[in-house]
């Protein structure tokens, strides 16, 4: 007879085997948050909630399936993908079209992929297998190295001009050579250098860029222009109080006043409607999340491991510091969307790529050791 129950449970366990389940219930939460808060945001078009709905299944089956894979295998992925990437950057630059005057996306006749996305992955990828192979030679040269692996893409996606997808390309790069040694000396000069050259790179900076800097300074000096995201934004948080003006009750949000506020600006909508207590909630999530990620690093067996996790897990609070930082009107405005909150399939499925990357590494940790 068979053993229809036990047959079940071992499919079960077999399909949750590589699942971290306090990683997955800390993103699920955020996730449902952020999918009330994209319904309250466009409650007028709810084919965007089902649309983020449907983001979110995808996201999730894309991270069962890298969860699975061990982390030996995903080293083999660092050069292609790293190789694919640049060369798909390069093709935007001679290819591309201009989507609100930004030459960021190519066309493939049936659809248009923007590569930028790829070299989030693939960039901790590329620099976590390099520092691998040079692991017991390490010397400066190889992070001189891993500097021209960075900063390749970094001016590619700078370039398009997409000022916050190369921030956080650059920002997975340097978490990994950070977390490779880079020497204390070394850090200390380049922020040095770079504040020496801060003139210099304020000339190369594009004029709505240098607007919105300016524009951060005083949101006031244009106020209907480049001030008005941002002068919408905090008066939406600040309406929203200590408690909120409650779930579908935000008047910043529902007469149109606050931009973008199902993407870049859906820190905006959460805030007016749950107030400093749903903010804190969310801090707290996020908090968790961070924690999380950082202990798996900690405990990864190998080099390319606890780098790739380390770098994974800060890209996460560099995505969330930004976009809060912006919406708050205490960073430049850019497009930086709030992880595993804001609407949009690509970074939604780029994010889950990262947490199936560390559920890969928690889970076979024990394989590798042996």
């Amino acid at each position: 007879m068979i053993d229809v129950a036990g047959t079940l449970r071992r499919w079960w366990l077999q399909a949750v085997a590589h699942i971290d389940f306090p990683l997955l219930l800390i993103t699920l939460s955020i996730m449902l948050i952020g999918l009330a808060t994209v319904n309250s945001a466009t409650i007028d078009s709810a084919h965007r909630m089902l649309s983020q709905a449907g983001n979110m299944g995808i996201a999730l089956c894309v991270m069962w399936v890298v969860a699975r894979i061990p982390p030996q295998k995903l080293m083999r992925f660092a050069i292609p993908l790293y190789v694919i990437g640049v060369i798909l950057l390069i093709a935007v630059f001679l290819f591309g079209i201009k989507v609100n005057g930004a030459k960021r996306w190519l066309p493939l006749g049936f659809t248009r992929i923007q590569p930028s996305e790829i070299m989030k992955i693939a960039m901790p990828l590329m620099l976590a297998w390099y520092f691998q192979k040079y692991e017991a030679t390490l010397k400066l040269k190889h992070y001189a190295g891993a500097a021209l692996l960075l900063l390749v893409p970094f001016a590619l996606i700078a370039k398009q001009p997409d000022l916050g997808t190369a921030l956080l390309v650059g920002a997975a790069g340097f978490y990994v050579i950070f977390f490779a040694g880079l020497p204390w000396k070394i850090i200390g000069g380049m922020i040095a250098a770079a504040a020496s050259a801060a003139p210099f790179l304020w000339t190369m900076l594009h004029d709505y860029q240098k607007k919105r800097i300016l524009t951060l300074i005083d949101p006031t000096t244009d106020p209907l222009g480049s001030g008005y995201h941002i002068i919408q934004a905090t008066i939406a948080i600040g309406s929203g109080g200590s408690l909120g003006k409650g779930y579908l009750n935000g008047t910043q949000t529902h007469l149109e006043f606050i931009p973008e506020k199902h993407t870049d600006f859906i820190f905006a909508v959460y805030s007016e409607e749950w107030g400093l207590l749903g903010n804190s909630l969310l801090v707290f999530l996020y908090t968790l999340l961070i924690g999380r990620g950082l202990m798996i690093a900690s405990a990864a067996p190998t080099v390319f491991s606890r780098l790739l996790a380390g770098a994974i897990t800060l890209g996460f609070f560099t995505y969330a510091f930004i976009n809060m930082g912006m919406v708050s009107g205490i960073l430049p405005v850019v497009g930086v969307p709030l992880p595993f909150m804001s609407y949009g399939g690509t970074a939604l499925v780029t994010l889950f790529l990262g947490i199936g990357m560390l559920m890969s590494i928690h889970t076979h940790r024990m394989l590798v050791k042996k």
